[in-house]
């Protein structure tokens, strides 16, 4: 390890692109780059390079899944079961490390990375539970209880809870797996077949965005009543639609009906926020998970 401040690995491995960073364990960027995510014969050992060649203490990896997250178990590190098959069973972590001598890495996923970021750098910070939801070409969920990222037998999957289709809802769930889920029937592609036209394009039909606030809204609802969150954070593509945070914020209190009575439900609109790291929320989470992967292995 370098004598002086140390240098963390921040890999954020995303199904479209690799952000790679360099950072001081206090989320100072030092460098950073990306590459397209293909095959990984190709894009691995490019990564490995890159990050050889900066003389890091301790990687810290977000990756997309479904993927292993539990070190006691043989799938820790591996890509399991994904459309982007050349990924599938692959043992991403552990092909990382061998080619990194094994210096100490955390690794979790990628919603889970953006849920640590805010919780250790952005607008969570110093909050013990919290929700981070990305709502784009898919819906994932980082959850935070206790301090602790929640894994449980996997990791959440809270892109995929069950709602009710509305009746006014001219499209269907597009999730192959199941008949009205939440990605189903509230992520960039069903918004885009329902409608015709990619959000960015339906800014101004309003609704458009009463519908998909209506299903964020039933979503986030669930989670609060099972969570707990003291924060949500929403991030992703959709959410660039900023016109649905006052919609969002206004149909969950509703459903909350005054069931609950909290401080941080009477202050909705700090409660239900943007994401607040200018889209670094995941490689700054990659920096926390390899600084802490790095005072593991000191201790």
């Amino acid at each position: 390890m370098s004598e002086s401040t140390p240098r963390i690995g921040a890999l954020e491995a995303g199904g479209t692109k690799m952000v790679m960073a360099v950072a001081t364990p206090d989320g100072t960027i030092l460098e950073d780059t990306a590459i397209p995510t293909t095959a990984p014969a190709d894009c691995v050992p490019q990564m490995i390079e890159w990050f050889a060649a900066r003389d890091i203490d301790a990687l810290g990896v977000a990756a997309f899944g479904p993927t292993g997250v539990d070190p006691k178990k043989d799938n820790f590190g591996y890509i399991l079961k994904t459309p982007k098959l050349e990924w599938a069973g692959y043992d991403f972590l552990g092909t990382l490390r061998r080619g990194l001598n094994m210096i100490p890495a955390g690794y979790d996923t990628d919603v889970n990375g953006s849920c640590l970021g805010e919780a250790t750098f952005g607008c969570a910070r110093g909050l013990d539970t919290v929700l981070y939801l990305t709502i784009g070409t898919g819906i994932g969920a980082g959850v935070m209880v206790n301090g602790q990222l929640l894994h449980g037998m996997l990791h959440p999957e809270a892109g995929h809870i069950m709602l009710h289709k509305r009746d006014n809802d001219p499209g269907e769930c597009v999730c192959p797996f199941h008949e009205g889920c939440f990605e189903g029937l509230a992520a960039g592609p069903s918004i885009e077949k329902r409608w015709g036209a990619k959000g960015v394009e339906l800014a101004e039909r309003m609704e458009v965005w009463e519908l998909e606030s209506d299903y964020i809204a039933e979503a986030l609802t669930d989670y609060i009543m099972s969570f707990s969150p003291q924060k949500i954070i929403l991030g992703g593509g959709v959410m660039k639609q900023e016109q649905m945070f006052p919609l969002v914020r206004k149909k969950v209190l509703a459903n909350i009906a005054g069931y609950l009575d909290t401080p941080e439900l009477a202050d909705i609109d700090n409660y239900i926020v943007p994401n607040s790291l200018n889209e670094m929320q995941g490689i700054l989470g990659c920096v926390e998970l390899g600084r802490r992967a790095l005072v593991a292995a000191q201790a």
